[in-house]
């Protein structure tokens, strides 16, 4: 009875901290890292090293943790009011802001040690340019996700350096950086971020919050999010021309919002096919990467 109580509190436990960290977000900072780390290989063999695995796990669950943990412990006196955390996502209620704290601290410390004990410099620098965005853009004293426009690139540059410290895992030599990658992920995010800090909107004001969209409004905001997607794909275009496609769905998806923009209800329902897409499209680009590059075709 007793072990059975103590797994029923542990399961109890895990689903608890899976729903902080966003489970349908897990993709995004674990792709980066997976698309950085497949553009520096050489082989398949590079899929061997022990660091792709150890870092794959860390940008699936603990950096998600810590990324969405401490977003939810600052974030608690505009989240409170917000109906999006009543379902679609989780409010974190104050007595649980210690144990939070506590957890993030757990499932990332040996991680941050690991680096430091088995990685270079290089690696170092941008495993810790990844900690430095994700916690400051919502911890105090920095807290970029109320200043408008920082936040925007606060926000992107967490996925962005994850992608590049994956790129450079793979210890190489002249390996040059990712600079069309880098300005590509940072457009990219950013219009990830400004959309849904649309969302909040209504909840950002009454709290006195500000972001790029209380500062610029729905409409421009979504508008602002058009031009960085479609800049953005421009960019990665100047790499493969086959690459503007990954553009469409997205475009569609603002065309729709800009129609749209004054209804949070026809908005959220949008905002919930992007996991989708950033799903589908960085899968497909990878096996089409991939086939290229291991297997010898071009097309």
């Amino acid at each position: 009875m007793i072990k059975r109580n103590l797994l029923s509190k542990i399961v109890f436990k895990f689903k608890f901290l899976i729903k902080i960290s966003r489970f349908r977000f897990w993709i995004y900072e674990a792709g980066t890292f997976f698309i950085g780390y497949l553009v520096a290989t050489r082989s398949l063999d590079d899929f061997l090293n022990p660091n792709f695995f150890v870092f794959l796990f860390y940008f699936l669950f603990p950096a998600n943790l810590l990324i969405y943990g401490i977003n939810d412990i600052f974030d608690y006196e505009t989240d409170k009011n917000n109906p999006k955390k009543a379902g679609y996502e989780k409010l974190l209620l104050p007595e649980y802001h210690k144990e939070v704290y506590f957890y993030i601290l757990i499932f990332n410390l040996p991680f941050l040690i690991y680096s430091f004990l088995n990685l270079n410099l290089i690696q170092n620098l941008f495993f810790l340019l990844f900690l430095f965005f994700a916690i400051f853009y919502s911890a105090k004293p920095i807290r970029a996700k109320t200043i408008p426009i920082l936040d925007s690139f606060f926000s992107a540059s967490h996925y962005v350096f994850t992608g590049i410290f994956g790129y450079y895992l793979i210890e190489r030599e002249n390996i040059d950086f990712p600079i069309f990658a880098f300005v590509f992920g940072i457009l990219w995010a950013m219009a990830m971020h400004a959309y849904s800090a649309v969302l909040d909107i209504k909840f950002d004001r009454e709290a006195k919050v500000s972001t790029i969209a209380t500062f610029l409004g729905a409409k421009k905001t979504i508008i602002l999010c058009l031009l960085l997607y479609l800049s953005s794909f421009l960019i990665l275009s100047n790499i493969k021309k086959i690459f503007i496609l990954g553009a469409v769905p997205y475009l569609v998806l603002m065309i729709l919002s800009l129609k749209n923009y004054d209804d949070n209800q026809k908005i959220m329902k949008l905002y919930k096919y992007f996991p989708y897409i950033n799903t589908i499209l960085p899968m497909l680009w990878s096996i089409y990467y991939m086939t290229v590059k291991f297997g010898g075709l071009n097309f």
